[in-house]
């Protein structure tokens, strides 16, 4: 078990730079603890599981060191041509970072899935870590149980974690830490982004996640998995007052089947009006003006299946 001594959190040596990726189960905290660490929210988030589709990257940047940390989908057992695209963006990314934080809840069991993606993480030639997310949930007991079965995960599977740390993205607990010890792990080298960035990912497929975000909260029972959004246009206002600019968003949410376009919209469009109340925070702080959002629900049958639907979609 990792003891985190003043020592332990200074290292020798010039700047460095590179990249981390946390895996782990659908809805084992990922997304959250890259924002957490980013300080930004560069990813959305939700109760859901599979609300990650896309790899994201974030990026933190401090004077000994510029960490760029991949979020990726949550490895699962696909059944549609959406899940195996999203576990072969896992796969992809293992093959290509420094460090992988193997993320395991303290709320739940270590079970076949964990140690399934443990054992990518052993045929990887990236540095391990094991995070014990979602801290702030149970107890200390069971906080240190889990670093136990952290430890023993490892040793079945053949990794020799670098360190083992138990945090909360929630309340913040150890989160300086772990970046910390990412940031020492990761080699020496130049910035890649300016420092200004916090991801770099399009503004267009930002506004289109902060929507599904709205969606999934609005609709999260009936039909998480079945939505789908795309920006087709962001366009400043004319004749708008210096003062006062105002930025125009388009976009079309994507439902399977026309049942649910009903759900979307809800009675007399109250929910897609709901949806875009909720996201339109988010999206005028990240455009920096005001913005009207003109929202409209769009059928695209049985999309995760159909090859031609996804890569219109952008998948």
């Amino acid at each position: 078990m990792t003891e985190h001594s003043e020592a332990s959190l200074n290292h020798a040596g010039g700047h460095r730079s590179g990249f981390a990726t946390f895996v782990g189960r659908p809805n084992a905290g990922k997304s959250t603890l890259m924002n957490a660490i980013v300080g930004s929210k560069v990813a959305i988030t939700s109760d859901r599981p599979q609300t990650t589709r896309r790899t994201i990257r974030g990026i933190v940047t401090r004077s000994d060191g510029q960490l760029i940390i991949v979020d990726t989908p949550g490895m699962h057992r696909p059944r549609t041509l959406l899940g195996e695209r999203l576990n072969d963006q896992v796969h992809e990314t293992l093959t290509g970072v420094d460090v992988i934080g193997l993320c395991l809840p303290a709320t739940d069991d270590v079970g076949p899935g964990d140690r399934y993606i443990a054992q990518q993480v052993a045929a990887s030639k990236a540095v391990g870590f094991a995070v014990v997310t979602k801290t702030d949930a149970v107890s200390a007991d069971r906080v240190a149980e889990q670093l136990m079965r952290a430890q023993q995960l490892g040793n079945e599977v053949g990794i020799d974690f670098a360190h083992i740390v138990p945090v909360s993205a929630t309340t913040g607990a150890n989160i300086d830490v772990l970046t910390q010890l990412l940031i020492g792990t990761i080699p020496e080298g130049p910035s890649l982004y300016p420092e200004d960035e916090v991801t770099d990912q399009p503004v267009d497929i930002t506004i289109a996640e902060y929507i599904r975000e709205a969606a999934l909260a609005q609709a999260r029972d009936e039909l998480p998995h079945s939505i789908a959004v795309v920006v087709e246009e962001i366009v400043p206002r004319e004749d708008r007052p210096a003062g006062k600019p105002l930025t125009d968003v388009r976009a079309d949410i994507y439902v399977e089947r026309d049942s649910q376009k009903a759900i979307v919209i809800g009675a007399k469009g109250s929910r897609l009006r709901d949806i875009g109340a909720e996201s339109r925070p988010a999206i005028e702080r990240l455009l920096g003006t005001g913005v009207y959002l003109d929202l409209h629900v769009k059928l695209a049958k049985d999309w995760q299946k159909d090859p031609k639907q996804l890569r219109r979609l952008g998948f």
